[in-house]
């Protein structure tokens, strides 16, 4: 174990809702309270939420001592993934930590949107260094959900989050792959852990094109064109005066309706998915591009 502070393990604890969000403070709250870690935080300075696993390059980041009870900490300008490798690298704590924790976000991180997750990023990053990690998310419904869940969710993955540490500590836990936790919206009466793989559940987006903040909010359709061409044919795109804004929007839902991690979430259970970083693709597919190469050489 880390020599950060006697006996106690060391855990560093990143997000991507930012090192003031309220699910990484109920978090380092529960950790700290609990007098058995030493904790780290090295987060982001703002809200870095959907960046996937997006790394700082060529470009400096920024460190600011934060205090907050307990812990040593630092908010950083950079993304999840830069947070979790700046922190293990000994270049601003004097240990490399026994586990790294990612949240706790808001809102839940399962199926395909384990792939844009920035949450999910700030643990694979330390899986790809070969330190054990958990990334943490709660299923934040609006109206519903309170900031006081967080605390809920936080003290449920305690024993989660103790048990993996008592398996680093014998040299037993499993080094290929990293666990995703997520929290169901009625944590107060969750249904135990439930050990799920990863589904296909994701959320289908969409576009749709919105007020010009460089016109004082003037809706673009009445922008001043070259040509009374309709939006969208490729001669007006290309005679545009003005630059066209447009945001993601919501257009529907594909559901996995196996016993993945999505249902067994909306279903009670605290979902625990072991992940690792490759996605090799199913055997039937193998086996058709393999004969399709073949085929390809002969051309």
């Amino acid at each position: 174990m880390s020599s950060g502070g006697g006996d106690r393990p060391t855990v560093m604890v990143t997000n991507d809702d930012g090192i003031d969000a309220p699910g990484i403070r109920a978090l380092l709250h529960v950790l700290v309270s609990s007098y058995r870690f030493n904790v780290y935080v090295c987060a982001p300075d703002s809200e870095k939420s959907a960046v996937s696993h997006s790394i700082t390059w060529q470009k400096a980041l920024f460190a600011k001592p934060v205090e907050i009870e307990g812990t040593v900490a630092f908010a950083v300008s950079g993304t999840p993934a830069d947070c979790t490798s700046l922190g293990i690298s000994k270049s601003l704590f004097t240990s490399v930590p026994d586990l790294v924790i990612s949240g706790i976000n808001m809102g839940s991180n399962c199926g395909y949107h384990i792939l844009y997750s920035g949450t999910v990023a700030g643990a694979r990053e330390a899986f790809l260094n070969g330190i054990a990690s958990i990334s943490l998310s709660y299923d934040w419904v609006g109206g519903k959900s309170t900031i006081n869940d967080f605390k809920l969710a936080a003290e449920a993955c305690l024993p989660i989050i103790c048990g993996l540490l008592g398996e680093i500590k014998k040299k037993t836990h499993p080094q290929n792959c990293f666990l995703n936790v997520d929290i169901p919206t009625d944590v107060a009466n969750h249904k135990g852990y439930r050990l799920t793989n990863q589904g296909k559940t994701m959320v289908k987006m969409g576009w749709r094109q919105v007020a010009s903040e460089s016109e004082g909010g003037k809706m673009l359709s009445t922008m001043t064109m070259e040509t009374s061409s309709p939006l969208g044919s490729e001669s007006t795109l290309t005679n545009l005066k003005h630059e066209l804004a447009f945001q993601r929007e919501v257009k529907g839902s594909q559901v996995d309706n196996s016993d993945t991690d999505y249902n067994c979430l909306r279903e009670g259970y605290i979902t625990v998915s072991p992940l690792g970083a490759l996605s090799p693709a199913d055997m039937e597919s193998q086996a058709y591009f393999n004969q399709w190469l073949a085929g390809v050489s002969a051309l």
